[in-house]
């Protein structure tokens, strides 16, 4: 048996008025009365539910038997026009019942806290939050592959077990093969290393960055987009033990350069949601932000800013705001300064650039004055920091010094340094988490709450 799909009829009704129709879905409701019943079923291609009356006088069979929040019906009969102006529904032919539910079953037909959703991963996606999400997520990682690909971008798959820490802080996944009892029996920590598989220390990757650097170096433009892991002991609703994450890499590019290209996507990326998903957006606008696609509209009309770092700090200064946490230069900005900066200040998107190296990656390039690189930091409206950016070292010498500075294993990163002994270029590169733009254009304000599957600390459903 072939379906229509539930959104194929919701969006062109007329040309299915008249016409015999198969669907299937669960059903999201269910209305019985004494000659009539009424089933909102959806199957997962559209937010919107399709109505089936089923005429009892004219039905055979026990419509009791699926009128139950959860199960699973195939439907066949004509579509007829609904009493709303525009829409269809479906008068039943028959039903069948693919798939019971019982009565406890815990998504009825009433109120569910996040909280609660998050205890039922297996059944939130048939919630109308976790069907918009998942359409949204969808659509944004496509639009983000459609950008690349029209930029002449090529699209890299960089290694998820790795032997380096991209960051240099040490939130690594360690991957092994050997036991506790493995453990015990080496003694030693060389022994217990050498015996593992790769014969060497392995973890999860925290960035494909540095692999996507050596496609660069030869490809010029690259990006990779996949799954990254922080063993970052964080309960923020910010923060997740594993996300996805689009990073380009652009040889022959600088700091401004890149700082252009990102602008672009993030104006290209959200254009295409309020686009494409204009059903989802009202919903998460009543839902969960007010106001949300008007400031979807701001960010792509709007020229971004670019600001010093330095002026940022002067500007939080003189704010006259007391600040959870200390302002001084050399110090990192956090997300209330983040936000002051780019919602109080000038209300729209800020790169702030030209940080204190001592608070940046290794691998950034160290600007003529000695104490700052060329990095910058995206912020958004209602967020703070979405998009981390820099140009990379191209200097052997510097950013062997800077390796050295930070006590850092060169072993592990001797490809790495060799791109700057053989033919090395300017270039730069940028990290965008897609739950962090995800956040941003749904409302959502929990990363746990925008993926299928949700990895923190603690927690592993």
């Amino acid at each position: 048996m072939t379906y229509t799909d539930i959104s194929a009829i919701l969006s062109d009704g007329k040309s299915y008025v008249g016409k015999t129709v198969d669907v299937a879905g669960w059903v999201r409701s269910a209305r019985d009365s004494k000659n009539m019943a009424f089933l909102n079923i959806n199957d997962g291609t559209s937010l919107k539910h399709l109505q089936i009356v089923i005429n009892k006088a004219e039905f055979e069979g026990d419509a009791a038997a699926f009128m139950k929040n959860g199960a699973s019906v195939a439907v066949s009969g004509e579509a007829v026009p609904a009493m709303k102006e525009g829409e269809v529904e479906i008068n039943a032919h028959s039903v069948t019942l693919l798939g019971d539910c019982p009565t406890d079953y815990p998504l009825q037909k009433k109120y569910h806290t996040m909280e609660f959703l998050r205890t039922i991963p297996e059944l939130r996606p048939r919630t109308n939050t976790f069907n918009a999400m998942l359409r949204v997520r969808s659509k944004l990682s496509f639009a983000i592959h459609r950008f690349f690909q029209g930029e002449g971008f090529t699209y890299v798959h960089t290694p998820i077990i790795t032997g380096s820490d991209c960051e240099g802080a040490g939130e690594i996944f360690r991957v092994t093969t050997n036991t506790y009892q493995d453990a015990l029996a080496a003694g030693d920590e060389q022994k217990y290393t050498a015996s593992d598989f790769f014969g060497r220390k392995a973890g999860l990757t925290v960035s494909g960055q540095l692999e996507g650097e050596v496609a660069a170096m030869a490809m010029g433009k690259i990006y990779t987009f996949g799954p990254t892991f922080r063993a970052e002991n964080s309960n923020t609703p910010r923060h997740a033990a594993e996300f996805w994450q689009v990073e380009p890499e652009v040889a022959f590019a600088k700091l401004p350069d890149i700082i252009k290209i990102a602008e672009r996507m993030i104006k290209y990326i959200i254009k295409a949601v309020l686009d494409e998903c204009p059903d989802e957006l009202a919903f998460f606008e009543k839902s969960f932000e007010s106001g949300l696609r008007a400031k979807l509209q701001s960010v792509v009309d709007s020229e971004f800013v670019v600001l010093e770092y330095s002026d940022a700090i002067d500007i939080l200064k003189k704010s006259g705001v007391k600040f959870q946490y200390p302002v001084e230069w050399g110090l990192d900005m956090q997300s209330e300064h983040e936000r002051y900066i780019t919602e109080q200040v000038f209300n729209k998107p800020v790169f702030v650039v030209n940080y204190p190296k001592a608070i940046k990656s290794f691998y950034m390039k160290q600007n003529d004055d000695g104490v700052t690189v060329a990095a910058t930091d995206l912020l958004v409206p209602g967020v703070g920091e979405i998009i981390g950016c820099s140009e990379r070292e191209a200097d052997y010498d510097k950013l062997l010094k800077a390796m050295n500075d930070r006590h850092m294993n060169l072993d592990d990163y001797r490809g790495y340094l060799n791109l700057r002994k053989y033919g090395s270029v300017p270039h730069s590169g940028f990290g965008l988490g897609l739950e962090r733009i995800l956040m941003y254009v749904t409302g959502i304000n929990n990363i746990r709450d925008v993926q299928l599957y949700a990895r923190t600390a603690g927690d592993l459903m």
